[in-house]
């Protein structure tokens, strides 16, 4: 017997683009930072932080790690391999993000963050349609065995 496979719901198409779409963004904010330098990016975050409480030896270890981990993230994201924690770890980072906009009280840039924060939220609320992935392959993979 031929198993033709099914053509994905609605749902499952449209959480695909979503998750892929946040995905490349979080990617391309990583990568476009590695390649136009991570030393510029760096001394760029540290003069927006010269006026906090945070001091340099806290932002910059923090703005050489930041484009690594979301190009890492995004490209999880964009494959959907280990998709939930790959959410709930850019959720986190944006929780960072947004804890450091605050203190530069920056509230244009806090909303935007907001709204991925709700982006990330509504992907991991919504996992059950994670069937366009990485990881249902290897579920699907792991369960034939």
């Amino acid at each position: 017997m031929v198993v033709t496979p099914r053509a994905p719901d609605d749902s499952s198409l449209a959480y695909a683009l979503l998750r892929v779409t946040l995905g490349l963004n979080i990617f391309m904010h990583g990568t476009s930072r590695l390649l136009a330098g991570i030393g510029n990016f760096v001394s760029g975050m540290i003069k927006m932080f010269q006026n906090t409480v945070l001091p340099t030896a806290v932002v910059a270890p923090f703005g050489y790690a930041l484009p690594w981990l979301e190009a890492g993230l995004g490209l999880l994201i964009i494959i959907g391999f280990r998709t939930r924690e790959a959410l709930v770890a850019g959720a986190l980072l944006m929780l960072a993000l947004t804890f450091g906009t605050a203190l530069r009280q920056d509230w244009d840039v806090a909303g935007v963050q907001l709204l991925y924060s709700a982006v990330y939220a509504a992907l991991i609320a919504a996992l059950r349609y994670n069937s366009l992935s990485v990881d249902q392959k290897v579920f699907a993979a792991v369960n034939r065995e």
